[in-house]
């Protein structure tokens, strides 16, 4: 069974109580029952092994059995700074990078993104992502809800890139380095930034821009892939050498 994520203003030990929009999803659509166990998140660090003792259209209720904190991790944490995509390849994105255990998701404004988003739309789209990385969290039992970053151009990104955090730019036909043998960190509480060019490939400004920036420019190999494909192979490649996959 899934994670259910909560707010924290819904548990108040020894009892959890859902409400809005989870409530009618628990009770209609999964068809949720008095005595069923049920597993809850706070999206932060603890779950919650939960007898359900009430279902009523205004709440469900449960009581807390168990109360499971996060093991101690081992990884390092995985940002991913994808350049913003047409229609619902986004959207499939960030499903498939919260699955693999994405810790933060940063859309980034390329000069070659065919989507612009409009300012009076910004709010409304963020929203939408961080529905969709909920209910990919959910489904994949994460312990955390991934954060997602407002829209921001590649040089503000740059900027503002913590200090500790090793950034690898991936980018089609270009010799040297691989995903496969670049030199990771081996602090596990650092972070490895991603970025991912849009459909029409990164533009020449952006990779000299980020080559002057100290940050590694990388191949997947001689193949030309799609910017979705390559998002979710480089994803898969380094949770696979960080041991969280394969």
């Amino acid at each position: 069974m899934p994670v259910f994520f909560v707010p924290s203003e819904c548990i108040a030990s020894p009892t959890i109580s859902i409400t809005s929009d989870l409530l009618i999803h628990m009770r209609d659509s999964l068809r949720i029952t008095v005595g069923e166990i049920v597993l809850f998140g706070d999206g932060a660090s603890h779950r919650y092994r939960t007898e359900i003792t009430e279902v009523s259209k205004r709440a469900i209720t449960g009581r807390i059995l168990e109360t499971v904190q996060e093991p101690p991790r081992h990884s390092l944490r995985l940002i991913l700074g994808q350049s913003l995509l047409k229609g619902e390849k986004m959207d499939w994105v960030i499903q498939k990078a919260v699955e693999l255990g994405v810790d933060e998701l940063v859309p980034v404004e390329s000069r070659h993104s065919v989507v612009q988003l409009r300012a009076d739309r910004i709010d409304s789209q963020i929203a939408r992502w961080q529905r969709i990385a909920l209910e990919a969290a959910q489904q994949s039992e994460q312990w955390r809800l991934p954060a997602i970053a407002p829209p921001q151009s590649l040089e503000a990104l740059l900027k503002s890139r913590v200090t500790g955090t090793v950034a690898l730019m991936l980018a089609e036909r270009l010799e040297g380095k691989s995903l496969r043998t670049v030199e990771l960190p081996k602090d596990a509480t650092g972070s490895v930034l991603i970025l991912i060019g849009p459909e029409g490939g990164w533009s020449k400004e952006e990779m000299r821009m980020a080559e002057q920036a100290g940050i590694e420019q990388l191949t997947l190999g001689p193949h030309i892939l799609r910017a979705e494909t390559a998002a979710i192979a480089t994803i898969s490649i380094l949770q696979s050498r960080l041991g969280q996959l394969g």
